[in-house]
């Protein structure tokens, strides 16, 4: 959904690299960039590359296909619930209920304490980062905990992470159970779910009802129970908004 708004794809260094040149000088991955370690080794650094992405996402504005995912959910009698892994929050930009969204791997919008002095989570109001994208590197001061003091560091899901405070994903994750459980003849409709991390992909295989997966990477579905739809996001979404269209007429 993201790359479709212009939002630069992480998967594979050639993406990430060339969207952060400064990383890509000093060989530096996307998976030594989004860690814990990062942020207690050279904290400036590694809010350069989070504070140049918190201002990106701010700044962009979601594509149509939010739009028309939106149309086809308010005509559900149940409406929707989105679960995603991304952490942009362009969901609830696009207009979808904050209280219907699930961020499995945190929001960027959100920070906590890098040395977890307490379970505590707040948003990113009042943060304005300033990056010096030449060298990626935060100019501004990093936000910091309101309790200790100390640096914070965003409320994602990294890698080596064992001091992500997950209780705010977890509420989302409980909501969204409570929704699936009175839904009946559920339609999943799967959009650029990753094949490395595919917990996406096996919630849809797992809802027990009609899969859409939308990928032009991986658009298998085991057993073919479902609907392969090897295009990019926007493109098939533009498909299935007019078919559905011209069946409610």
């Amino acid at each position: 959904m993201g790359v479709d708004s212009g939002l630069p794809d992480f998967r594979g260094n050639e993406g990430f690299w060339k969207a952060y040149p400064a990383l890509a000088s000093s060989g530096t991955s996307f998976t030594e960039i989004a860690t814990p370690a990062a942020f207690r080794a050279d904290a400036a650094r590694a809010w350069g590359f989070y504070g140049h992405r918190l201002q990106l996402y701010r700044d962009t504005v979601p594509h149509e296909g939010f739009r028309l995912l939106r149309d086809i959910a308010n005509d559900m009698p149940w409406g929707a619930f989105v679960l995603t892994s991304n952490v942009d929050g362009q969901f609830q930009k696009a207009g979808f209920e904050p209280t219907r969204v699930a961020e499995i791997h945190g929001s960027i919008h959100h920070l906590q304490c890098l040395q977890r002095c307490r379970d505590a989570i707040w948003e990113t109001t009042g943060f304005t980062p300033r990056v010096n994208q030449s060298e990626c590197r935060l100019d501004t001061e990093p936000p910091r905990c309101p309790h200790c003091g100390g640096i914070a560091r965003p409320n994602i899901l990294m890698f080596d992470d064992w001091d992500w405070i997950h209780t705010r994903s977890a509420a989302q994750s409980e909501a969204l159970a409570a929704w699936h459980a009175r839904v009946n003849r559920i339609v999943v409709i799967e959009i650029g779910a990753g094949v490395d991390i595919p917990t996406v992909r096996r919630f849809s295989e797992r809802a027990m009802g009609t899969l859409l997966r939308i990928n032009p990477r991986a658009p298998e579905i085991p057993g073919h129970k479902g609907l392969s739809v090897p295009l990019g996001g926007l493109t098939a979404l533009r498909e299935i908004h007019r078919h559905w269209t011209l069946l409610r007429r």
